[in-house]
């Protein structure tokens, strides 16, 4: 995607019904040694910071459950537009872990230090109305009877950035994301 010129925007959209993406599979990560924990932690954490740096803009459509790791890869994205319905939450922290994959530091530059803490060091669960009020999520959409409105909104808002300067708008995305290093 990052060479494909053709690429203008990427929406990421689960095709499993009610969820976004619910994170790591803990059963599996209870098996891996010291080790392999801390390689699939740097793989993850690769894997955020390449999408993040895309050079196109970037969409999360979260018709459903984002939870821990599915909300990270979330916050990677550039936008995130979610159901009013579904669930988002860093709740590693009820597990006993830590948010490995830039959640830490995406989190507070979305909404700041003080809800980024609260809402790692709970583990609370929000739904996508206190997501759009907290500034977590740029759009909340009521769920439609299909589970894809998040997705639908998230198309149109793709559609809207489509007719924009291919150059300008990466160009764009990369001067905010450099002058949030600053």
């Amino acid at each position: 995607l990052r060479f494909d010129e053709q690429v203008r925007v990427v929406v990421f959209k689960s095709e499993v019904k009610g969820v976004f993406c619910a994170g790591a599979d803990l059963k599996e990560r209870a098996k891996m040694d010291d080790a392999e924990v801390g390689e699939f932690v740097r793989r993850l954490r690769n894997l955020m910071d390449e999408i993040a740096a895309l050079p196109v803009p970037t969409i999360a459509a979260i018709d459903g459950y984002a939870l821990g790791g599915g909300l990270e890869l979330a916050l990677a994205c550039d936008l995130r537009v979610a159901a009013s319905s579904a669930k988002m939450g860093l709740i590693e922290t009820t597990r006993g872990l830590l948010p490995g994959a830039g959640g830490t530091q995406r989190l507070p530059r979305c909404v700041g230090i003080g809800l980024a803490k609260e809402l790692i060091f709970t583990g609370r669960q929000i739904d996508g109305q206190q997501a759009a009020s907290m500034g977590l999520v740029n759009h909340s959409v009521p769920q439609n009877s299909e589970g894809d409105a998040a997705y639908q909104r998230a198309i149109a808002l793709a559609k809207e950035i489509l007719p924009q300067a291919p150059f300008a708008v990466k160009m764009g995305k990369l001067a905010i994301n450099k002058g949030m290093e600053v």
